[in-house]
């Protein structure tokens, strides 16, 4: 046997290679054994938890006044609390992937980020008692503490390939400190038009692991279906559509009212929908294709965000910008939360991409709760506590079907004796 083995995964564009030699000497458990086994765990069960928290909050239950600004603080933790989460598994995952011979961040170092994570989840629920400051020392060093740690290959790397990654999450963590000083009143910015920002950054952020992932699945697609065509994510399409979303995002934080957001978000929205002449190929509809439907209505769902929120400023006695804006964090982001974790699992655990009902009915139930809740008091205002509470059971059952599915996998070593 070679010094150095290797499993390779072959398929029209692109090899997968996991370096053995390179992995980390050590006795820990299968669940540290990689960035995306705990966090992908933990992530979704959190996300069920703060919806039951929130909805207990919302009906009275739990007595919490979340320093007087609860919709506020609600945004934040569904974009730093769960959304950070799930970028942290991604993209310590990723990194050893896009660097060959990058050791995997494993064992102790792994169980501190976790760590960190979950303490920063309980002060956020303990903030009537800790306070702002608190809760701020234990979430800002988390992204800090990630960045560095992915820093040292992208910028060793002379070709700088992923570096937009790195940049963005500088960027979010750049808002997150900027909220927390807004919270705090050493500046007067506004803690809402920050993240109304960071959703920006957010969506930037899906496009560009979107891509990623979608050049992967679409190419092993066609691989194991012997069908002889390449998919290209062209990036000329996807930084058009993130110019566009940096310009309308610019822009509405500068100038919230300022006639032209129609327009711009309008421009996003055409920008977006451009992306998915990719999925258009001769030889295959792929986009009608198991794993891959899901990634192209993300899209999708994220154009129809931009859309109504263009539609919402042209109308003078009407202001749905924040029932509309559910398109892009629980319609885009949720779906890019659920593809995300059912195929890197499937990948990094050693399973083939293999089509299962369920797979596509939690992506209904997301997108039917994402419409319920963006777009429901629209038809049934006089229902909008109904709409409210059935639109997140609709939203949260594809996460909890995930855990019930792939708990094992996450928590058992993978079945081909591949370490990670």
């Amino acid at each position: 046997m070679p010094k150095t083995s290797k499993l390779q995964i072959d398929s029209k564009n692109s090899t997968e290679e996991l370096s053995i030699s390179a992995y980390p000497k050590g006795n820990f458990p299968v669940l540290l054994s990689y960035g995306f086994r705990p966090f992908f765990l933990l992530a979704p069960a959190y996300l069920v938890l703060s919806i039951l928290l929130w909805s207990g909050f919302w009906l009275g239950i739990i007595p919490l006044t979340f320093l007087n600004n609860p919709f506020q603080w609600h945004m934040y933790e569904m974009l730093f609390g769960v959304t950070t989460a799930m970028m942290i598994g991604f993209i310590l995952t990723a990194i050893p992937e896009m660097y060959e011979g990058e050791v995997p961040i494993v064992g102790q170092t792994l169980l501190g980020i976790v760590a960190l994570w979950i303490i920063g989840r309980v002060s956020f629920w303990l903030m009537d008692w800790l306070g702002v400051y608190f809760v701020a020392l234990t979430n800002i060093p988390l992204l800090i503490w990630v960045i560095i740690l992915i820093a040292k290959p992208i910028l060793n790397d002379p070709l700088r390939r992923q570096l937009s990654l790195a940049v963005l999450f500088l960027a979010l963590s750049s808002m997150q400190i900027w909220f927390f000083i807004a919270q705090t009143g050493w500046i007067s910015s506004d803690p809402t038009a920050i993240l109304k920002a960071s959703i920006g950054v957010f969506m930037i952020l899906i496009l560009l692991v979107v891509r990623r992932i979608n050049t992967e699945v679409v190419n092993r697609w066609l691989d194991q279906q012997k069908i002889d065509a390449t998919y290209l994510a062209r990036p000329p399409r996807y930084n058009m559509a993130i110019f566009t979303i940096l310009v309308y995002t610019l822009v509405e934080y500068f100038f919230p009212q300022n006639s032209s957001l129609s327009w711009l978000a309008f421009a996003v929205m055409a920008a977006i929908l451009n992306t998915l002449n990719d999925f258009f190929i001769d030889e295959d509809p792929v986009f009608l294709r198991p794993f891959i439907w899901p990634l192209f209505t993300l899209l999708i769902l994220m154009s129809i965000g931009y859309a109504m929120m263009g539609w919402d400023y042209l109308r003078p006695d009407s202001y749905a910008l924040n029932h509309f804006r559910h398109f892009l964090t629980m319609g885009a982001l949720g779906m890019a939360y659920y593809m995300v974790l059912v195929i890197v699992v499937h990948f990094h655990t050693g399973r083939d991409l293999i089509p299962k009902l369920w797979i596509g009915a939690g992506a209904v139930l997301i997108i039917t709760g994402t419409i319920l809740r963006s777009a429901g008091h629209l038809i049934w205002p006089e229902y909008n506590l109904i709409i409210v509470g059935l639109s997140a059971l609709l939203w949260t059952a594809p996460f909890i079907g995930f855990l019930i599915l792939y708990r094992k996998w996450l928590t058992q070593p993978r079945p081909d004796g591949i370490p990670g």
